[in-house]
């Protein structure tokens, strides 16, 4: 997909959320093209200058009008791309008098999902969008650069949070000491362990998970909570007993089975050395999502209506902190 058609795409989607932007106090929509790259995951993780440039979408929502400088949420898609669920966090997010940027990670790069191949672009991919968006939104005249969180769902959630650790805020942020003020994750990839991976920015990040996951189990995000915080991380995980991945989206009612769906749940990933390579662990060979044996096919996606209930309540006054609402 082009970049004309791509903008015409949000511009459509945007006049749709224009329709109903009284519900969410909505004050103006602006559009973004974003500069951007498309690392490989040994680009993304030696931070390499020769990364294939790439300019994808990005949609601005201020929730009221004036000049004062508004606190933000920088939203990051799963694996299916923006649903009508990230929409919703928007609109309850407009109702707290939060700005939110949500990133198209996927249409300018030609991509329309990445459920049935992961290999289409590096998860870590969207950690540079993340942090290219934080540069530019820091910048804004409406936007208070001290109080910018990042969220993510599923792909978009190993990304959130990944994005906490140091090493990839010195490659990827913008520098003089700009950085988001919180991270937040729902049903996140947990199961890559980096180099000099428990060492993270001074900043709160909370994970949110069902326990009947089958797509990404909770086990890894408990190891990884564990694990972080023994480190001396500001970070916790917050269980909703029988809850399936993507427990937010009403439009999952009943549940659907991805027959095809990827997932690396028998997968232990590590980077073991400084050449920028994640390998299986039990194998120790290099990992791709094509070419590994512990890649599984089948999972579930289902909304679960009190975890939902309960993550917008946790998720809100979470940020009403984190953010410094008044």
């Amino acid at each position: 997909m082009g970049i004309g058609s791509w903008r015409r795409l949000f511009l459509a989607c945007s006049v749709g959320l224009w329709a109903g932007a009284a519900g969410a106090q909505l004050a103006k929509v602006d559009l973004w093209v974003l500069p951007t790259t498309s690392p490989s995951d040994q680009e993304f993780l030696l931070g390499s200058p020769n990364a294939k440039p790439a300019s994808i979408a990005a949609e601005l929502r201020l929730p009221r009008g004036g000049s004062d400088r508004l606190p933000a949420v920088v939203m990051l898609h799963g694996s299916g791309g923006i649903v009508g669920a990230q929409d919703a966090w928007a609109r309850e997010f407009a109702a707290m008098g939060l700005a939110t940027l949500m990133i198209d990670s996927f249409s300018g790069r030609g991509i329309v999902s990445t459920v049935s191949d992961q290999d289409q672009l590096s998860r870590w991919a969207m950690i540079v969008d993340a942090y290219r968006a934080l540069d530019r939104l820091s910048r804004h005249p409406r936007i208070d650069p001290a109080r910018i969180a990042l969220m993510g769902f599923s792909r978009g959630g190993g990304a959130a949070h990944y994005a906490a650790l140091k090493r990839f805020a010195a490659l990827y942020g913008p520098g003089d000491g700009m950085g988001f003020a919180a991270f937040v994750a729902l049903y996140p990839t947990c199961d890559r362990v980096f180099r000099d991976g428990q060492s993270t920015v001074d900043k709160p990040i909370r994970l949110f998970h069902g326990t009947a996951d089958d797509y990404i189990p909770i086990d890894s995000c408990r190891a990884y909570v564990d694990r972080m915080r023994r480190a001396g991380a500001d970070i916790a995980l917050t269980e909703y007993p029988g809850a399936h991945h993507v427990f937010d989206n009403p439009a999952l009612k009943p549940p659907v089975r991805l027959a095809q769906g990827q997932t690396t749940r028998a997968c232990p990933l590590i980077e073991e050395t400084a050449e920028g390579v994640l390998v299986n662990s039990q194998t120790r060979r290099p990992f791709s999502y094509a070419g590994d044996a512990c890649v599984e096919r089948g999972v579930t996606v289902a909304y679960d209506a009190q975890a939902h209930a309960e993550v917008i309540k946790a998720v809100r006054e979470f940020l009403a902190t984190a953010l410094k609402l008044k």
